[in-house]
């Protein structure tokens, strides 16, 4: 008799958290690594910005991958803020390293593989949140008759 009235609790509950684990399943970055925006999409899902650090710095790296998809050579970083501190900066250095070192080897389809082979992606690492959009009515954009 337990067991019955579990059962429509259960349901509920798998119901309720159906759509929130579909929704995790199409935010995680794809499966093989097939386009250039692929490359830029697991790039940024392993980026986690440094703890305490200023959150107006970007940074840039130029990085190439080989056929397997480990790091070819040695990143570069071509960009800093203006306004970091040397505290943010070796924070963000390491952060990027940190990235770069959790999506690697980056898994490249057959085709991508020989297509990046040496290639050099520069890649932006921002830390910056969007500016919130106004929530105010144009004033032109009324359709209320005078």
């Amino acid at each position: 008799m337990a067991a019955r009235r579990s059962r429509p609790l259960l349901l509920l509950a798998l119901a309720l958290l159906l759509p929130s684990m579909i929704g995790s399943a199409r935010a995680a970055p794809p499966e093989r690594v097939d386009s250039i925006k692929d490359v830029f999409a697991r790039l940024g899902s392993c980026w986690k910005p440094p703890p305490r650090a200023n959150p107006d710095v970007d940074i840039t790296v130029i990085v190439s991958f080989n056929r397997d998809g480990n790091i070819l050579g040695r990143p570069r970083i071509t960009y800093e803020s203006e306004q970091a501190t040397d505290d943010d900066r070796l924070k963000y250095r390491v952060a990027v390293m940190e990235a770069l070192q959790r999506c690697t080897p980056m898994p490249f389809t057959e085709g991508m593989a020989g297509a990046v082979a040496g290639r050099p992606f520069a890649v932006q690492f921002r830390n910056r949140k969007p500016p919130p959009q106004p929530t105010e009515k144009r004033a032109w954009l009324t359709t209320r008759i005078l």
